[in-house]
């Protein structure tokens, strides 16, 4: 499991949004401008999402298939850190609430939505600028 060096983990409990890059099925890249949250415990950095979305059906898989891979990225200023890894779409209410719980922590309250779902980035790689080295 990945942990970030202190400085990255300031960072990224910030208030600030970040692009998430996920592929296309023909693989082109699709960017979007996201909140997310990053769990420290488990490396994980989680994003809600309406299930009807691209970047939700970017992430899905069939079952058997391999995970696809996500990017979030996330800039203020000259300082710049990006998450890289596996992305996974999970429904399961109870993660579905502490993503909720976790985003309006750093951001701001999110009313309830049925349609709601948690994209979740198993981070494996981490890339900064010199500035969160």
């Amino acid at each position: 499991m990945l942990h970030l060096s202190p400085v990255r983990l300031e960072f990224v409990t910030d208030r600030h949004l970040a692009t998430l890059t996920t592929l296309r099925p023909d693989g082109t890249p699709h960017v979007v401008p996201v909140a997310f949250t990053w769990d420290e415990d488990q490396g994980v950095a989680r994003v809600t999402a309406n299930r009807a979305s691209r970047k939700v059906r970017n992430a899905r898989r069939a079952p058997g298939e391999p995970l696809g891979r996500a990017a979030l990225c996330q800039v203020d200023g000259r300082r710049w850190l990006t998450l890289e890894g596996t992305v996974e779409v999970v429904d399961d209410p109870v993660e579905i609430a502490d993503a909720v719980r976790r985003y309006g922590e750093r951001y701001r309250p999110r009313d309830f939505d049925p349609e709601r779902v948690v994209l979740r980035v198993a981070v494996d790689r981490v890339m900064s600028s010199s500035h969160l080295a």
